[in-house]
């Protein structure tokens, strides 16, 4: 059973008979009774009652008539939230971002693509890395800022941002640590690190827990997934002086009086950040926004660790 003969049927049933119907639907009466004869020639039931006056459902029509309206909200549901959706992706890019992330990186270039392109809208989501490479495989991302480059063919990555972190840490403890070019990384063997869950970006949690272990530094149990290492948690952690995290220079959060920050002797941990799209996209304002972003990747902005 078709969608259009199930839309002629309701049709039918709601106007009553076959000439008022024909008229709504925009079809010949002829073309409509022999659409009405297939039906009950496929359910092998008579549906309707035909008369000099009209038409009416049979016990079997009622039952078709109830699960065809269904059948038909739903579909004309779909058509609606499809459309909606084709119509949003023409004027929207939706853009996935980490938990934290340079200040002047987004703004600079979202400024240049307003002027480019004004009657782009941009969407903002915070997502993990992992979050964003499955929201852009299924389509619902136009643009993700990750802390990895994703494997396969089907993504294209430009590097957009190197950050040299440092290290959060308790004010006193500090000042016990800290030379004259900042803190030694194996200095911090004693020290719990505040970190993040691995399921939120693999890749580079594996790449900077390698480090920390070949600094002599255990990095802990695992932190549970849905977890994030936001900006409240950093500092509530390392405030007690039992615990440091990493954070860039000029880390975007005001410091209490608690907590310091020092760079890391010889910059031994680098972050970086991919700005990662979908291969087969044309659209000419991702475009420009990407090639925005591609400025030299050596910004020690403001930044933290997920």
């Amino acid at each position: 059973m078709e969608i259009r003969a199930m839309r002629a049927f309701v049709t039918v049933v709601e106007e009553g008979g076959l000439s008022a119907a024909a008229r709504r639907l925009h079809i010949s009466q002829p073309a409509l009774s022999q659409t009405m004869n297939a039906l009950e020639r496929e359910f092998g039931q008579q549906l309707l009652i035909r008369s000099s006056t009209g038409a009416q459902a049979t016990d079997a029509g009622l039952t078709l008539l109830a699960e065809s309206r269904a059948v038909l909200a739903r579909y004309d549901q779909a058509l609606a939230v499809m459309t909606a959706r084709t119509e949003q992706s023409a004027t929207t890019l939706r853009i996935g971002i980490p938990l934290e992330l340079p200040g002047d990186l987004l703004s600079k270039a979202l400024l240049e693509l307003s002027t480019a392109h004004p009657d782009t809208r941009v969407q903002a989501r915070h997502l993990s890395t992992a979050a964003q490479v499955t929201e852009l495989h299924q389509g619902n991302l136009e643009l993700g800022l990750l802390r990895e480059r994703p494997q396969g063919q089907e993504l294209d990555a430009v590097l957009v941002v190197e950050e040299r972190l440092g290290v959060l840490l308790a004010a006193e403890r500090a000042a016990e640590l800290a030379g004259p070019d900042g803190i030694r990384l194996d200095a911090l063997n004693s020290l719990a690190w505040v970190g993040f869950p691995r399921s939120g970006s693999p890749a580079w949690y594996d790449e900077l827990t390698a480090i920390l272990r070949s600094h002599g530094i255990d990095p802990g149990p695992p932190v549970p997934d849905g977890q994030p290492l936001i900006a409240e948690v950093k500092l509530a952690s390392v405030s007690v002086g039992r615990a440091f995290t990493l954070a860039p220079p000029g880390w975007s959060q005001p410091l209490p009086d608690s907590v310091t920050w020092f760079p890391l002797v010889g910059h031994p941990i680098v972050r970086r950040t991919w700005a990662v799209w979908n291969a087969d996209s044309h659209r000419r304002d991702l475009a420009h926004l990407v090639a925005a972003l591609d400025q030299p990747a050596t910004n020690a902005a403001p930044d933290a660790t997920h």
